[in-house]
């Protein structure tokens, strides 16, 4: 199985930027389907972002036109740039390494607050 480390996270305030980053130690790492998921406190983890090996990209429609999402495969990294963040937008955020040796990162913390 994989390893998946997310980091990035912090508080911002309304209207600013952050930037996740997403560490996969895979081997095939290229190959692989990563995608960005969010949980706050009293709702399901929902997928916020996800990327294909070919670069197709996919955007819940709540961060359309604010984040994306983008890889590096010589970094074996994922990236999200998230944009004109909201206070709803506040969230643990999951990376995730879609296929049977995929798996889940820790978390990151993102708090948008004035």
């Amino acid at each position: 199985q994989v390893q998946v480390v997310e980091s990035g996270g912090g508080l911002v305030q309304p209207g600013g930027s952050l930037r996740l980053s997403c560490v996969v130690s895979a081997k095939f790492f290229r190959e692989l389907a990563v995608g960005w998921y969010r949980q706050a406190p009293g709702h399901p983890r929902d997928l916020v972002a996800s990327i294909f090996s070919s670069g197709t990209t996919n955007y819940a429609d709540s961060v359309k036109g604010r984040f994306a999402i983008s890889r590096d495969d010589d970094q074996n990294t994922v990236y999200l740039q998230m944009s004109s963040l909201k206070p709803e937008d506040t969230a643990v955020y999951y990376c995730r390494a879609f296929g049977p040796s995929g798996g889940w990162g820790q978390g990151t913390q993102v708090t948008v607050s004035s």
